[in-house]
């Protein structure tokens, strides 16, 4: 005797949820960005002496280059987030299946 069990799973739904998802990240990736990017100048105005101290003055995130590397590494992730959610999705074809 053979059982099959069949489970009914939404087709596409998942996927949907995930592009929802990273537009989302995506969205909130990008002002986080900004936010480093004005560390990083702050950093760079208190090596020059032109603002007060910078409010980390040890460790790797005292220094200018490590704002700077992580602003660009957020807004590549969000770029990259962006492109995956809005890319165009196959046309399914049902007859094949």
């Amino acid at each position: 005797m053979l059982v099959r069990i069949r489970v009914n799973q939404p087709q596409g739904g998942g996927k949907l949820r995930l592009r929802k998802v990273a537009l989302v990240l995506a969205t909130l990736l990008t002002p986080a960005a900004l936010v480093a990017f004005t560390l990083c100048f702050w950093s760079i105005a208190a090596s020059f002496q032109l603002t007060s101290d910078f409010f980390i003055s040890h460790g790797v995130f005292s220094h200018w280059q490590a704002w700077l590397f992580a602003a660009a590494l957020l807004l590549c992730a969000a770029r990259l987030l962006n492109r995956w959610a809005k890319r165009e999705v196959p046309a399914r074809d049902d007859a094949l299946f």
